[in-house]
């Protein structure tokens, strides 16, 4: 019995003495509490809905009225007054609105002659969560119209919704493979790099640094870039089995694989930076597997990989303006999807190469080259 009460104690006290473990342990259910509580919050909220009326008679100001009683009432749409059509659909391509709404100039005049009075509706149909939901209440919408407006007067043409799709259609299994893509760097990132310094570090290797001419600067590129030749091998052997099983058509040839291929490369290298910050001080991989659960829902499920990130709270929203997976995530979604160029994604790749400049300069300097 002596013994035994022996080991219990020896195991408490050292649970007791490793503060990091014992803070994690407290912190991480309430921070998946609350991010995962935020990032899925069921109804969508606060989509971006451009809204171009070339009419301005009364059917479209009722139909206007009824758009911004759903943006006023269960906020699913932000409505962003345009009018440019063509700025509309632009916006649209650029990822800042996720549908426009276009009503014609002879939309009241229409109804009015018991003609069908159409309206159209463009969307970015590669967010297949948002694009049902914005059908929708567009569908309701415009059917209030005839019978609500004028209910003694009937109206066989009415007024019809046309939606159009800008992009080809986007399964749900398709519209995975860029959370896939940013889940295989982030689990190649915790397995080089900065964690084998950890375990070299737990198993007395390191010491053998303190004995050579290496400067902080060469053990931490070092470790960076053969991490980033393993993880991005990884990520493109996952990125070529997805695309097998997912059936995506990848067309533009060499350019759009390029794209792909530096958008991974520039991922990879921001998170491996910013594992330097994190694990450059550490000296026990239990450490590291607390934190790879933290840091996987800090970074993944806010990046916009699974749900829109405009139905994020504010400062959800505020946070995924500085999460590098949510500008890898938008560029592959718009190189995948979209077939756009390197015009489209320049913003993405810019953010994620200052970065990673500022990440590595941090870390260099954060490293200890001592005992």
């Amino acid at each position: 019995m002596i013994r035994l009460i022996a080991v219990i104690k020896r195991d408490l006290l050292k649970f007791r003495r490793n503060p990091v473990v014992i803070a994690m342990s407290l912190l991480m259910p309430i921070v998946y509490l609350v991010v995962l509580g935020n990032s899925f919050q069921g109804k969508l909220k606060e989509l971006p809905i451009g809204v171009v009326d070339q009419d301005g008679g009364k059917e479209a100001l009722y139909l206007m009225r009824r758009l911004q009683a759903i943006e006023g009432g269960p906020r699913t749409f932000k409505l962003v007054l345009m009018s440019d059509q063509k700025a509309a659909i632009g916006a649209i391509r650029e990822g800042t609105l996720k549908a426009a709404l276009i009503i014609p100039p002879d939309f009241t005049r229409d109804y009015l002659a018991k003609k069908r009075a159409e309206a159209g509706l463009f969307l970015d149909n590669t967010d297949a969560i948002s694009t049902a939901t914005i059908r929708e209440l567009m569908a309701s919408a415009f059917a209030s119209i005839n019978v609500e407006y004028y209910p003694l007067r009937e109206n066989p043409a009415g007024s019809y919704l046309r939606d159009v799709d800008l992009y080809r259609k986007v399964d749900y299994d398709q519209s995975l493979v860029p959370g896939v893509l940013i889940m295989a760097i982030f689990l190649g990132t915790l397995t080089t790099g900065a964690f084998n310094l950890v375990m070299d570090r737990f198993m007395g290797i390191d010491e053998s640094y303190l004995l050579t001419p290496l400067k902080k600067g060469d053990i931490v590129a070092g470790l960076i870039i053969s991490g980033v030749m393993i993880t991005t091998l990884i990520t493109l052997m996952v990125f070529s089995l997805s695309v097998l099983i997912t059936s995506i058509p990848i067309s533009g040839g060499i350019g759009k694989c390029g794209l792909i291929l530096m958008v991974i490369v520039l991922t990879t290298l921001a998170l491996l930076s910013m594992m330097f910050i994190f694990l450059g001080r550490i000296g026990h991989p239990r450490v590291v597997g607390l934190l790879s659960g933290f840091m996987n829902v800090i970074f993944f499920f806010p990046s916009g990989a699974v749900y829109p990130v405009e139905s994020f709270p504010p400062w959800l929203k505020a946070f995924a303006r500085v999460n590098p997976e949510a500008y890898a995530v938008h560029a592959l979604k718009s190189i995948l999807f979209k077939n756009t160029g390197i015009m489209a994604i320049y913003q993405d790749i810019a953010f994620l190469a200052v970065f990673t400049a500022i990440m590595m300069t941090i870390g260099i300097f954060s490293f200890k080259r001592t005992l």
